[in-house]
């Protein structure tokens, strides 16, 4: 059984596999549920969890980085009972490194990704 994608270490069914018929938890989970989105290609389900106020209209990831590890590095906010949060985290290809500040909103009861923010 080959581990989910995001590393923490259930296969994907039984990892970032349920977010894609149940809302995220935390803010923590959708980003790591994303970050698999993008290994998988998954672009309906990336833009299912981007926020209405920055979605894109379409999302292409033809000819995209081929993702191999993501690494967490700090996270703000984000539980159960928040409703914004940042979760810091570096996404590492063939020949490089991903480093992003990634800002979430909570509403409904659902996690969405906002926006990337400065890195300090």
């Amino acid at each position: 059984m080959k581990s989910c994608p995001c590393g923490l270490g259930p296969a994907y069914a039984d990892c970032c596999g349920r977010w894609q018929h149940a809302d995220a938890p935390t803010a923590e989970l959708l980003m790591r549920s994303r970050y698999t989105a993008f290994v998988r290609g998954d672009t309906a389900y990336l833009l299912r969890t981007w926020h209405a106020s920055s979605r894109p209209r379409r999302l292409d990831l033809t000819g995209g980085p081929r993702y191999t590890r993501l690494e967490i590095l700090g996270q703000t906010g984000g539980s159960l009972f928040e409703t914004t949060a940042t979760v810091h985290f570096k996404a590492h290809y063939a020949g490089g490194v991903l480093e992003e500040n990634s800002e979430f909103r909570r509403e409904g009861g659902q996690w969405f990704y906002l926006s990337e923010l400065p890195l300090r």
